[in-house]
């Protein structure tokens, strides 16, 4: 009989959102009873997500927006798949013509990896949820404090939100959103003229540590980087350069926690 597979943080985090097999639930509950110090630090976890679970109820429990349903959603991607069709054709004209190669491939397949992958998820998460004027966010700013907590636990990563407010941007709220790369924390603001700013944060497994990027895309802007294998990207419906300032801003709060 094989020796019984050690208890990993992978086992208390998935025994903490209970989605083990019982078998291995039983596992992990006898080894916290044989490590005390251990069990207080999951039992805090586990009341987390009992208070987190208790006020996002009425969220949870309310309709889908119009604008998340499958059909809004599908006519979202058609749009974006028709706005692509006179790049695609370029290329093939490219291709075909013996000047594009794989030089035009890099110019029009988006980025899979990195700091411009981070930036693709940031805009397309922005136009889902940003532009939501009923409910933008999961947990509001009264709640800043269990935000950081919920998000720091599930980035597995220090998380803290950046003050904007010298800038003219109000933090009203925050969710956990999902990417190709794992989850990552996105942070929303409300700027003086009505304009909201969106900050992602997410862990970075490529390209940890790069120089600030700008990006445009179909009237929203943005700019992207990554420090010490956190990648921070934030949108709003501006041009990237008036962006600089904010990005440098949470930049330097970011670096002053390391």
């Amino acid at each position: 009989m094989s020796a019984p597979r050690p208890i990993s943080e992978d086992d208390l985090q998935a025994y903490v959102d209970q989605v083990l097999d019982a078998g291995r639930q039983a596992v992990v509950a006898d080894y916290l009873r044989l490590h005390p110090e251990t069990a207080r630090r999951i039992d805090g976890y586990i009341a987390q997500r009992d208070a987190l679970r208790a006020a996002l109820a009425p969220i949870a429990e309310a309709p889908i927006p119009p604008e998340l349903g499958v059909r809004a959603l599908a006519e979202a991607r058609r749009a974006r798949l028709m706005a692509w069709r006179p790049a695609v054709a370029a290329a093939m004209l490219l291709c075909l013509g013996g000047v594009g190669g794989w030089s035009a491939r890099a110019v029009f397949t988006s980025p899979v990896n990195g700091v411009g992958a981070l930036a693709r998820e940031a805009v397309d998460n922005y136009r889902v949820y940003a532009s939501d004027d009923h409910r933008p966010f999961e947990m509001g700013a009264a709640q800043k404090a269990d935000l950081v907590r919920w998000v720091s636990n599930r980035l597995h990563s220090p998380v803290e939100v950046p003050d904007l407010r010298s800038a003219g941007y109000r933090f009203i709220g925050g969710r956990l959103v999902t990417t190709p790369h794992g989850p990552a924390a996105m942070f929303l603001y409300d700027g003086e003229g009505g304009e909201r700013l969106a900050v992602m944060v997410r862990p970075m497994k490529v390209e940890k540590n790069t120089a600030m990027s700008e990006r445009s895309d179909g009237g929203l802007g943005g700019v992207s980087w990554a420090t010490d294998g956190i990648g921070y990207s934030l949108v709003a419906p501006s041009s990237p350069r008036s962006l600089r300032h904010l990005g440098d801003e949470v930049r330097r709060q970011a670096e002053a926690t390391i």
